[in-house]
């Protein structure tokens, strides 16, 4: 493989050239090793379609950015510049889509610019809190301190997020294949047991000619169901990346019995968790406001949350706002959050509300999936012995004579 590289020598005189080697990795050891800055770096070609590796579908994982954020706080904790750290990770990534951007942060942190500018072109892949984060440990000369309290923000909330999906995965599979089931009966079992019934020629009980009329019809109007049902998911979920939408839908998810309440502790951890970290990164509380505010998820607690903003920003404290919205902000939260400002321990005092409400999260889940196993189960149970009921009860009475 060959390439194109521009770099400048410890002089600062820019030189530019072609380098052979086996990979991107082996060209910038390459390069280095003459005590070269790498600041642009350029596969020539690229070879045959066939030899190149696809990575439309090699995403960034939750996982990977935690683990990258962590072994990069302790390598920069270890006192390793921040240019050989990002490329030590470059060369152990195994995402050939992560690698590269991992290997264009340490190019364009080489060539002078900072870690934060560099990481902001990048958005898909790390958030503006995180950028926030960086920067603010710039700025304070505290680097080491703010990658670290990154690591555990970000492993705190892979973590509950995988909880969450993997609570999800059971639930899931029952509705799927209770679905697979239903259409199973209707297209095939139904239709032969039909015949059966039909050739008896004995007069069928009402639930049964209800049972075989809702076959048929499913049978002869299965396209245009499919079809509105389609169409009907493509338009809600159009309609929910909307503005006026995700208001809509936010403000209908949080008055859901059960899903509501439990919505509401997962918003209120994530935002004192981000607005703790922010505050201990050392950024000003309103800066910090405005950028949890961008990153909590519901566009309800985003503008009680910029409305604290603004009102900070004016002198007065964050907890007075929060509690002018009790339905969404409870008591014990605007409690904790007003001796946290009168003692100047708001972040501790927001991470002892995560605790609390990290742990009710997981109780919630847990009572959640014991509630709906069961009742899952009982009503895939219910539909099949419903039918196979409805269809059988006429040759059960036919052999009973």
């Amino acid at each position: 493989m060959q390439f194109n590289y521009q770099t400048r020598n410890k002089e600062g005189q820019i030189q530019t050239g072609t380098v052979e080697a086996s990979s991107r990795e082996a060209a910038i050891i390459l390069l280095q090793k003459q005590g070269l800055y790498i600041t642009l770096l350029e596969e020539i070609g690229g070879g045959p379609v066939y030899t190149k590796k696809i990575t439309i579908f090699e995403s960034i994982s939750k996982k990977e950015i935690v683990l990258f954020s962590r072994q990069l706080s302790i390598m920069f904790k270890s006192k390793v510049p921040l240019v050989e750290a990002l490329e030590v990770l470059a060369v152990q990534n195994q995402n050939i889509n992560f690698k590269e951007k991992i290997i264009k942060l340490s190019e364009e942190v080489r060539g002078g610019t900072s870690f934060s500018n560099a990481l902001s072109q990048h958005p898909k892949v790390f958030s503006s809190f995180y950028i926030s984060m960086v920067k603010a440990g710039e700025a304070s000369g505290k680097l080491s301190e703010s990658l670290g309290y990154l690591a555990k923000h970000v492993e705190r909330e892979y973590h509950l997020m995988s909880k969450i999906k993997g609570a999800m995965v059971y639930p899931v599979l029952i509705l799927f294949f209770s679905l697979i089931v239903f259409l199973l009966m209707v297209f095939f079992v139904i239709p032969n047991l039909t015949k059966v019934l039909e050739e008896t020629g004995q007069e069928m009980p009402l639930i049964t000619t209800l049972i075989i009329g809702l076959t048929d019809f499913l049978k002869k109007w299965f396209w245009l169901i499919s079809l509105i049902g389609v169409g009907g998911i493509a338009y809600i979920i159009r309609y929910y990346y909307t503005k006026e939408g995700k208001k809509e839908f936010d403000k209908l998810f949080l008055k859901i019995p059960s899903i509501g309440p439990f919505l509401k502790m997962m918003y209120l951890s994530r935002f004192a968790e981000n607005l703790s970290t922010l505050i201990s990164g050392g950024l000003p509380i309103a800066k910090a406001l405005e950028i949890t505010a961008d990153i909590v998820g519901n566009s309800v607690y985003k503008e009680v949350i910029l409305d604290a903003r603004d009102r900070v920003r004016k002198g007065e404290t964050i907890s007075s706002v929060l509690k002018l919205a009790p339905e969404i902000f409870p008591p014990m939260f605007c409690q904790m959050t007003t001796v946290g400002e009168k003692t100047g321990t708001l972040d501790k005092s927001l991470m002892d509300v995560v605790d609390f409400y990290q742990k009710e999260t997981e109780r919630t889940i847990e009572n959640l999936l014991s509630i709906l196993e069961p009742a899952l189960i009982m009503f895939l149970g219910v539909i099949v012995g419903g039918l196979m009921f409805a269809v059988l009860m006429p040759l059960y009475k036919m052999m009973s004579f």
